[in-house]
């Protein structure tokens, strides 16, 4: 089995502190598609009669699809913000809109996809990743008629579902570039963070087993913590916080931002990551895998070895890995494009 190419390139160019400038560029205007699978089966076994599902797409379909997936919590639409979209789809950047069909789909259980808060509450099925990239994979089959995709490439849990995109429908893809997500089974901090994020809005008297009359409290709260926890990079928190008066002016600011819009769908989003693990099934990839992460990534730290070793039981596979600084922020890096995006150029190119 091949030894993985851990791109250090970036490292050799110590101590600079920020990434290559990508500069950010306007964007075509998406379209927006709502469509809806009939008798939708989740790994429960329930079966809903109709399961909405919406998305958005940039550029002609007839271009190259590229299928890009969202973090927990996060929308199809979040995908264009400057520091990402703005850097990857505009003209002449990595993924042109002029050349690709950009897909951008809502994740079973956000933005305007079918989610608890739409009126089941905690009576909507208790959805699994698996259960997300079905939805996907019936949109991109049915809704848009494809039958293979140039890309799929996701951030944080839009990396984990690019993982099983690349295990569960091999012939599918072209290549795969799974982000700040590892192909192992949700284990450690990451996951005793997540269990505890989601009692303590469970365990909560407000929330009553989530048929809750106002958000619960310990929503924000729970939110902040876990935030903080495993995001933001010690160096970046060190610069941007050197002193207790400054950190504590930094929590109350974050204290002080909007909370997730409803505790049932925060729980449901969470919670979805119990029982994914790819890894059993990676003999199965047949694309081209590119794997992205920061070395200061909390949630997945590369000192464990476990994306390495994964790695190297895939024939051609890489992990680039971008170098800690005071400029990248932990598991947050990758969904700063600038980061990364020549090395996806390149990659695609190849």
């Amino acid at each position: 089995m091949p030894t993985p190419l851990i791109s250090r390139r970036l490292a050799l160019l110590a101590p600079m502190l920020a990434a290559p400038a990508v500069l950010a560029q306007a964007l075509p205007t998406p379209r927006e598609i709502t469509w809806v699978a009939r008798d939708f089966r989740f790994h429960t076994g329930e079966v809903m009669p109709e399961l909405r599902l919406h998305a958005l797409t940039l550029g002609a379909p007839g271009g190259e699809p590229a299928l890009i997936l969202h973090g927990t919590g996060g929308t199809g639409r979040g995908l264009l913000s400057p520091q990402f979209g703005g850097r990857l789809f505009g003209p002449g950047q990595p993924l042109d809109a002029a050349r690709y069909f950009i897909i951008l789909p809502d994740a079973l259980g956000a933005g305007r996809s079918a989610k608890p808060s739409d009126g089941l509450r905690a009576a909507f099925p208790r959805y699994n990743y698996a259960d997300m990239v079905a939805a996907q994979h019936a949109f991109v089959t049915q809704a848009l008629g494809l039958s293979r995709l140039r890309l799929v490439l996701g951030n944080s849990m839009g990396g984990m579902h690019a993982w099983l995109w690349a295990v569960t429908h091999p012939e599918m893809m072209d290549a795969v570039i799974p982000m700040a997500a590892q192909p192992t089974a949700m284990a450690s901090r990451n996951w005793m963070l997540r269990r505890l994020m989601v009692e303590t809005i469970r365990r909560d008297p407000a929330y009553n087993q989530g048929n809750y009359t106002e958000q619960p409290s310990t929503l924000r709260l729970a939110n902040v913590f876990y935030a903080t926890a495993t995001n933001g990079g010690t160096l970046a928190l060190q610069a941007e916080a050197p002193t207790r008066e400054a950190a504590d002016r930094l929590v109350e600011a974050r204290l002080g931002a909007p909370m997730p819009a409803d505790a049932n769908d925060f729980v449901y989003q969470w919670d979805s990551s119990r029982d994914y693990d790819p890894e059993p099934l990676l003999g199965r990839i047949r694309a081209r895998v590119l794997a992205i992460n920061s070395a200061d990534d909390e949630r997945n730290p590369p000192e464990t070895g476990l994306t390495a070793a994964a790695i190297a039981r895939i024939p051609g596979a890489r992990l680039h890995l971008i170098p800690a600084s005071a400029e990248t922020r932990g598991h947050g890096t990758t969904g700063d494009a600038r980061f990364w995006a020549e090395t996806l150029r390149e990659f695609l190119a190849g």
